[in-house]
């Protein structure tokens, strides 16, 4: 006969047994999480078994490489151009592309041939990322995993990855960056007036033609930033060609460029004189080193373009300087001690006054507070790297012998005279001389193709591979 329980227990029961289902739904929410020892449930809902610990990963596209290049740079089993010039760790690593559309049993050689223990695979889940995860990791008997990357699950995002790759305290302490990153911004939208929302437009690709609608990664930081995307009127989510005559129609108050090109064009031709963000000089460039701020990709990286768009579109005379928020992420994230050369730079064309406009803002301590400082306008001169589209998995090229690259606008950014001694951001790279990309190796590693900067890697004519 079982032994009869009191009323009371049988309420404590209850209540432990509907906190439990509380906190299993929080984790279900959050898109990640361990499921038992061993065991993963990715943002997919899928669940993995994972070695421990895990020493080597392979990015399954270029934003899974900014979170692990941010979180364990020493994990990455390969690395795009853009990653070894930002970290030591990453220099001494193959290097890798990403070419859009090719398939499951390609990204599984290449995982085999790396000796990856893990495939990460960041940005929007759809049905069809989550079938190609399942078929990567039969083909090639590798986890794979996917997370959502987007600003509202980011910060639990690093924190679950930086727990997998055993480095929890540095993902926690990036976690609460990013929430207060976010919060800054919402606060700030929170004062605006809606029809204070200023019209925008983001120009990609050299000639600026090629836009991010709303919806799409490559946009998000714009609409998160409080703007109005111009164009709206073309739909969601992806990519959209443009024409100039649409351009003067939207007449947008403000243009970002994504490439110095398109940038360089809007103030120097005529035929861009009549739009309203020319003749008002409201055109900025948007900085790309050793990742775009506004997407390029679009990962954790974006986190900065916030502190950036957000006094770009919302100036406030008591926020501080975007060179203080810009120093000290560039020192928690990147692990790159900037110069002042260096910083003015990107944010100069960004649209930062000048360091004698702006506030006497005090000296900044190297390495990031728990609360992030916000920041106003600001941009870099440099190229972004490859673009993936939400919807098609994408897979890193396999190792390939080429001749030393000549990548036309990977260079890192033009060396500036020293800034005057009341510049508000202090940071130094060690062994820098003005450009970012000072210590890189001069020739490629051998057998190693280069990926370009914004272009497809080369075609590596691998079984299984199905190009675009």
């Amino acid at each position: 006969m079982m032994p009869l329980r009191s009323t009371a227990a049988t309420r404590r029961q209850k209540r432990w047994g509907a906190a439990i289902a509380v906190l299993l739904l929080a984790a279900c929410l959050a898109g990640l999480g361990p499921a038992q020892a061993g065991d993963f449930v990715d943002s997919a809902g899928r669940r993995v078994l994972l070695p421990e610990p895990i020493e080597r990963v392979m990015p399954a596209n270029p934003t899974a490489e900014v979170l692990v290049f941010v979180l364990a740079p020493e994990r990455l089993v390969g690395a795009s151009r853009a990653a070894r010039r930002g970290a030591a760790a990453s220099r001494h690593v193959p290097v890798l592309g990403w070419r859009p559309g090719m398939g499951p049993a390609s990204m599984a050689e290449t995982a085999a041939q790396l000796r990856a223990q893990l495939i990460l695979d960041a940005g929007p889940v759809t049905p069809e990322r989550a079938a190609f995860a399942d078929q990567v990791q039969q083909l090639a008997g590798i986890p794979y995993i996917l997370v959502d990357d987007n600003f509202v699950r980011m910060p639990s995002m690093l924190r679950g990855i930086g727990a997998l790759l055993g480095v929890t305290e540095h993902a926690r302490h990036l976690g609460r960056y990013a929430e207060d990153t976010i919060n800054m911004m919402r606060g700030r939208l929170l004062i605006q007036a809606p029809e204070t929302r200023p019209h925008v437009y983001y120009g990609r690709r050299a000639d600026g033609l090629e836009t991010a609608l709303p919806g799409a990664p490559e946009g998000e930081s714009i609409e998160q930033a409080g703007a109005i995307n111009v164009a709206r009127v073309l739909g969601r989510d992806g990519l959209a060609a443009i024409t100039p005559a649409q351009l003067y129609e939207w007449n947008p108050e403000i243009i970002i460029a994504e490439q110095r090109s398109f940038y360089n064009a809007l103030r120097r031709d005529r035929a861009w004189r009549g739009l309203s963000a020319v003749s008002h000089k409201r055109v900025y460039l948007a900085p790309a080193y050793p990742f775009g701020w506004i997407d390029d990709p679009p990962g954790v990286n974006r986190l900065i373009g916030l502190h950036w768009l957000s006094g770009l579109f919302y100036p406030d005379a008591n926020q501080e300087d975007l060179r203080v928020a810009v120093c000290e992420f560039y020192d928690q994230f990147y692990r790159i001690k900037l110069t002042n050369a260096q910083i003015e730079a990107m944010v100069r064309p960004a649209g930062a006054p000048p360091v004698e406009s702006s506030r006497g803002a005090p000296e900044p301590l190297l390495g990031i507070g728990s609360i992030p400082l916000p920041s106003t306008p600001p941009a870099d001169p440099s190229t972004p790297s490859a673009t993936v589209s939400p919807l098609s998995p994408v897979t890193p090229s396999a190792p390939e012998a080429t001749a030393p690259s000549t990548t036309p606008n990977a260079p890192g950014l033009p060396a500036l005279p020293p800034m005057p001694s009341t510049a508000s951001a202090t940071c130094t790279l060690p062994g820098a001389n003005g450009p970012l990309a000072s210590n890189l190796p001069s020739t490629p590693l051998p057998g190693i193709g280069p990926p370009g900067r914004r272009g497809a890697a080369p075609g590596l004519g691998l079984p299984g591979t199905v190009p675009q």
